[in-house]
This record gives structure tokens, sequence and C-alpha cells, in this order.
């Protein structure tokens, strides 16, 4: 990099920081003149208002209930990653850099109006020169060196704040800072993002698995800060109306997505994390559609198993089962008292007289509760020095969405006791994806 540039970075970064600086100032002037919301929120707030950094560590901190207090990962939950677009003259600049070409090479026709708009991202309807329908995902200026600064920017201000509280260092703090940098440096690297896809699509050869796909990508009109894919055509798994014209058994559809999910944990090199109804689509011929891959994780096959034995003690109310399974799953320099962790998980069960524990394993009766009872189990397991690997909170977030998606599909549905589901997985071809 030449001298001026690394100045320009430099006075960018000095910039950024001063406009952080301002935001956080104007939100505590406003708090302490009167408009006071609770803490949680106006964080939420103000982390909307930073910008993608904070979006995102907002994200991480919804799906991290064993690093963050439970008001924040439950205020977290609606952290919304929707902006403003920026002009198609802009994105086009980014699209012609990145291709290293004139974008009318690549593309018959590209729509100006984005089909979304996020901190990183924005997606575009295409068509490339050789007719195919393809979605434009172009990384938004600047977006990379703005992560950067805020990032290394928070890792000092951690520093600092361990230095000056003790106890933080115990907690971490810093250690959970370059754990968030890792998982968002990711995000901006479509390169990886084009892997995960293409491992996915690979374990779904693997497996015979005709029933779901993922889309195709396109290298020759991709690169570090473009992605160009497949444009699938469908509808989100909610939306039950329309998915009847697609499929004639709405019920068996969402068993392939359970199964197809299920395996991958143990037969792909990634799991999809960010499974929502947004990211998982029934196509116009009956196929489910597994998209986004930007966030996906990684579990090794014995805590996969342990963490089964975890969500099905759940529904059991077995709790020895339930404090072994955590002991297991959890990260713990100090031998865990399973006995004394059964009964403290016991006691939470007496006092959580709203949720009936054979529900939670089928169809949840209220989502706050059982993100209350998520949250609470947690911290039991902090208390006796167990840490979950993040990889289990993604888990437990995914069973969430599932049971969503069963009470709307196939609302009869007991995810444990029905047996089309396999949960371990199945290498024998994928033949039990519906049967």
């Amino acid at each position: 990099m030449n001298p001026y540039a690394s100045w320009r970075h430099a006075l960018k970064g000095v910039f950024r920081i001063g406009q952080t600086t301002s935001i956080i100032a104007a939100t505590g002037f406003a708090w302490a003149t009167g408009d006071r919301l609770p803490t949680p929120r106006v964080l939420r707030l103000t982390f909307e208002r930073l910008g993608a950094t904070y979006v995102k560590l907002g994200q991480f901190i919804a799906s991290s209930p064993s690093l963050f207090p439970a008001e924040y990962v439950t205020e977290f939950q609606h952290c919304l990653d929707k902006t403003e677009p920026l002009s198609f003259e802009i994105m086009r600049d980014v699209l012609e850099r990145e291709l290293k070409r004139p974008m009318h090479e690549v593309f018959s026709e590209v729509d100006e109006i984005p089909l979304a708009s996020a901190s990183i991202a924005q997606v575009h309807a295409a068509k490339l020169i050789t007719g195919e329908s393809v979605v434009i995902k172009i990384q938004k200026p600047g977006v990379e060196q703005v992560l950067l600064t805020d990032l290394n920017f928070l890792y000092v201000t951690a520093l600092l704040l361990e230095r000056v509280l003790p106890k933080l260092k115990f907690a971490s703090l810093s250690g959970i800072v370059s754990e968030i940098q890792g998982c968002m440096m990711e995000e901006v690297d479509f390169y990886k993002e084009a892997r995960n896809v293409e491992q996915f699509r690979a374990y779904l050869e693997a497996t015979g698995n005709t029933q779901a796909t993922a889309p195709r990508i396109y290298p020759e009109a991709s690169s570090l800060r473009v992605l160009t894919m497949e444009r699938f055509y469908g509808v989100p798994l909610t939306d039950l109306e329309t998915i009847r014209k697609y499929t004639r058994d709405p019920a068996g559809t969402l068993v392939a997505a359970l199964n197809t999910w299920f395996s991958s944990l143990m037969l792909c090199e990634s799991f999809h994390a960010d499974l929502h109804a947004g990211n998982l689509m029934v196509l116009t011929d009956g196929r489910l559609g597994f998209i986004d891959f930007g966030i996906v994780g990684r579990i090794a096959p014995d805590t996969w198993t342990a963490t089964m034995a975890f969500i099905e003690s759940l529904g059991d109310g077995d709790f020895k089962k339930m404090a072994e399974s955590m002991a297991l799953i959890g990260m713990t320099k100090r031998k865990v008292d399973n006995a004394q962790l059964a009964l403290d998980l016991e006691a939470i069960y007496g006092a959580a007289t709203t949720v009936d524990p054979l529900s939670i394993g089928g169809a949840m009766a209220n989502d706050n509760e059982i993100n209350k009872l998520m949250l609470e189990i947690v911290a039991v397991g902090e208390r006796h020095g167990i840490r979950f690997p993040r990889a289990f909170a993604l888990l437990l977030k995914q069973m969430l969405y599932f049971d969503r998606y069963i009470r709307i599909l196939a609302p009869d549905m007991n995810l444990f006791d029905d047996d089309r589901i396999s949960f371990l997985g199945d290498d024998s071809g994928g033949h039990k994806l519906l049967h």
C-alpha cells in the first residue's frame, strides 16, 4: 500500500472514531436530560445508528446468551439489519472495480432497484450475458475499513477496561471482542461465503438429497466483495397459503427441511446458522431452497450428540441427564458437580410455572418464556463454571426457528416423537429424508 493510501485509511479511521464518539455522546446527553428508556433498548437503538459493525455486534449479542446478560440478549433479538439503499451508481462502481471489467461484459441486465439492502451489502437482480437469472450481492464501499476501525477501537477499549476493572479480565472481555472480530470479518469475505455454499451443495449431492438445493455460484462473476448466485423463485417456509401451490404436503416439506439441516450437522463441514424464514424457501418446483450462507457454525460430532441429549432431556424433564449433557457441551476448567447442577436445573423448572416442560421439544406455547428458560439454564451453567461454545447458542436459536415452522406447517408434530425425523444424520444416501 502506498503512503498516501495509508494516510487516507488513517484519516478515515480517525473520522470514524470521532463519528462513533459523537453518536454515543448524543445518546448519553438525551438519556441524561430525561429520555430514559431501559438501558438495553437505548444501547440497541444506538447500535442501529452506529451502523454495520454495531448492528452485527447486536446480532452477536442476541445469539450469545452464554456471554451477555439476559435482558440484553432479549432486547437485541430486535436489532434491525435493514438500511437505506445506496445509489446504483455507487454500487456499479464497486461491481466494475471488483470484476475488473465493464458491467455489460458480464451482465445483460441489472435491476437498479435492490431486492434488499443491509448494513454490509445490498442485493440486485440481474441476468448474465449467457442468459441465467442471478442475484448479485455487492458489498457496500468502505464497510471492511469501518469494521476494522470499529473492532480495533472496541478491542483497545476492552483492554483498557480490563486494566481499570480487573474483574472484566476474568470475564475475558477482550477475548470476546476478538471472537466477534473473527465472526464479522468472515461475513465480509464473500469467497468464504461462496465456499460455504459449495460445501452445502456438495453435501446434498453426496447424500443423494434431491429435495433441497442451494444456489449455484458463478465464480467468473464473483470476487472478494461481489457474489453472484443463481436466483431462486419461491416463498418463505412460513407462507402456508402460497406453499400449497407448490407442494401437496407442507408437513412433509418441513420434515425434509429438518432432516436436511440436522443431517448437515454431521455430514457437512459447516451448518447454516441463520435459517430464519427469509433464508429457507419453498421453490416453485417444490424443492427447498437454502440461501444466504454468510453465517455458519461448526460443531464436533461428539458435541452434537451431547447437545441432542441435552435437548431431549428438556422434553423429558430428566435433570440428571441435562446436567451431564451440559458438562459435556460446555468449556470448563474445573470439575462440575453434576448432582448439584441437576438440583439447580430442577429449581428453575419449579419456578417456570408458565412453561410445560413436555412442550419444549415440540410445539412451544410461548417464545418469551422459552427464551427466558434457555437464558436461565445458561446462567446456571455459568455458575458451575460452564461456558457454552457459540455453536451451542446458534443451535438453540435454530431450534426456536424450527419450532415456529412446526406451529405453522405441522402443528400436531412432535419434534422428538416423529419417526420421520433423524437427528443424528443418515450416511446411507439420504433416503430417510422423507420416510
